[in-house]
């Protein structure tokens, strides 16, 4: 079965082999459902499996209570809101601090603080316009990653200022899946949460086979993958403005990439790389990015 990105959320698991051990044959369990706002399926082979399915849901609402832009209540909504969160969870710190190194090693294109320029397309395009120039560069003066106070006992954003997740989030659900299941003695894991993180490989042998956008096929194994495509998603009907942003510009990334596609041994950091190669000029600052992170490949870049 080939694997294409963002086809739903699904998790694939089976019990590890241990040397010298039996194990009773056991049926698949198979949950299916609504997880971080889209389809979600989960398959485990293991005598635990409902309980291993429940803490994994578990697991997945705890960390949308934190990240989600989309639950008011969440640790993300109320730091927008108030400008001031004291005593951040951990998960929040640490997704915020990986965003940080990839801001960096992006020459601060993959940048959180855009999501007011975001709010500002979004709000344009239902009312059927598009923002004029005086209003993106109004918006952007909320927009920078160093106007960010961030320690371990408070994160206070600057005034009209916002953050969004969206280029990191999903693929760092991914990884804390991934730890989860691990921990809990299962392998020949796949996990794709709009961005794939593999854990071994398939149960029958090789890599997971996962379908690049440009129609080549990657055997997946004991790494992420993430694929961003500056046209994936956009703003208005006619499919020219899309959804990743240029926060120096405050405008959608130039049309110079179809989709590029990254892997890398942790599925956030191959998600935000991913977003940010679509704002790079060419193949070789991507690739000078990717050198930034151990092990962090560029796997397909289509025009």
């Amino acid at each position: 079965m080939l694997l294409t990105r963002r086809r739903l959320i699904a998790i694939s698991a089976i019990l590890a082999t241990v040397p010298g051990a039996t194990h009773a044959k056991t049926a698949a369990r198979l949950w299916t459902g609504q997880a971080l706002g889209a389809r979600a399926s989960i398959r485990i082979d293991h005598p635990n499996a409902d309980a291993i399915v429940t803490r994994v849901m578990a697991e997945i609402d705890r960390l949308e209570n934190i990240l989600s832009l989309y639950r008011p209540d969440s640790a993300l909504s109320r730091l927008n809101r108030d400008g001031h969160l004291q005593a951040p969870p951990f998960e929040l710190l640490e997704c915020l601090s990986l965003a940080d190194a990839v801001h960096r090693a992006s020459g601060g294109r993959f940048d959180p603080t855009v999501q007011p320029l975001w709010t500002l397309w979004a709000e344009s395009a239902a009312n059927g316009t598009r923002p004029g120039s005086a209003e993106v560069d109004r918006v952007r003066t909320n927009v920078g990653w160093a106007k960010i106070k961030l320690e371990a006992a408070s994160i206070t954003l600057h005034p009209g200022m916002a953050l969004t997740l969206n280029g990191i989030g999903q693929g760092y659900v991914a990884d804390r899946v991934a730890v989860l299941l691990d921990a809990e003695g299962l392998t020949d894991i796949l996990i794709d949460t709009g961005e794939f993180r593999a854990l071994g490989g398939q149960p029958g042998g090789g890599g997971w086979p996962v379908r690049l956008e440009s129609g080549e096929r990657l055997p997946l194994r004991q790494r992420a993958l993430a694929t961003s495509a500056p046209l994936g998603t956009t703003f208005d009907q006619a499919a020219r403005d899309g959804h990743i942003l240029d926060p120096v510009t405050g405008m959608p990334a130039p049309a110079n990439w179809r989709s590029v596609s990254v892997s890398a041994p942790s599925a956030a950091i191959a998600d935000a790389l991913a977003t940010a190669a679509c704002l790079m000029p060419d193949v070789e600052s991507i690739l000078a990015m990717n050198e930034r992170f151990k092990g962090a490949h560029l796997e397909g870049a289509s025009m």
